[in-house]
């Protein structure tokens, strides 16, 4: 049988086209795994733990609201008040022989008492109490409200002494009647133990000796005192 050379040529293209299609089919490719999936820290866990809050006068020495009022003015004086360690606080209320001066940490919470005498025109009589208050000079009574501390000074009559500044209407002439701190024997406690109270200023605080050594290094400059009655 005579196979013509175009068959022959048709006939192997069909052969060799049903070899490829008779092949096996190309093997599927598959996607690389995911990498492990690594938890994410808890952030929380090392958070450095909270200060707990300071409890300012914890043994409840200082009146409340002497307290909170005198935290009020630092707030509201802000300006000036630029040392917020401590501040002072003088009660009024209180005899003149009892601890009355109050220097409160606010950074620790503690606070540590002195004595101090009010004006003697706040206390005509002598009873130990002050009863009037202004802020006049030559009244030599004491003033009530907003001061800040302006450094420890010294004087030809009162020796070592912290000069304030009065903020408020009821003791802006602080510096004018020089009202300030510092020490007089009639604060020793040598005066206390023999009269029974402290004796008077000028509307000064006054305070012992021993006392306005340590006072006048920490009041220093910009710390808040507050008196009320």
């Amino acid at each position: 049988m005579l196979i013509s050379r175009r068959g022959l040529i048709f006939g192997g293209s069909i052969a060799l086209a049903g070899c490829a299609t008779a092949s096996a089919p190309p093997t599927p490719q598959l996607a690389p795994a995911p990498p492990p999936r690594i938890p994410r820290p808890d952030l929380a866990a090392y958070a450095a733990p909270a200060r707990p809050q300071v409890v300012i006068d914890p043994y409840n020495i200082v009146r409340r609201d002497l307290l909170d009022r005198a935290r009020q003015a630092m707030d509201s004086h802000g300006h000036r008040i630029t040392q917020r360690d401590r501040m002072y606080l003088v009660d009024f209320q209180k005899f003149s022989g009892s601890d009355r001066l109050y220097e409160v940490d606010l950074l620790g919470g503690w606070v540590t008492s002195y004595r101090t005498s009010h004006g003697r025109g706040s206390d005509p009589s002598h009873s130990g109490y002050a009863e009037r208050f202004s802020n006049q000079p030559d009244s030599h009574m004491s003033s009530l409200g907003t001061y800040v501390t302006a450094g420890p000074s010294w004087g030809p009559q009162q020796g070592p002494n912290v000069l304030l500044d009065g903020l408020e209407y009821s003791n802006n002439l602080a510096r004018e009647r020089a009202i300030i701190v510092h020490g007089a024997d009639y604060a020793d406690p040598a005066f206390l133990s023999r009269e029974g109270k402290l004796g008077r200023s000028y509307g000064c605080f006054s305070c012992s000796h021993a006392d306005l050594t340590a006072l006048r290094e920490r009041m220093g400059e910009g710390r808040l005192l507050f008196a009320m009655n």
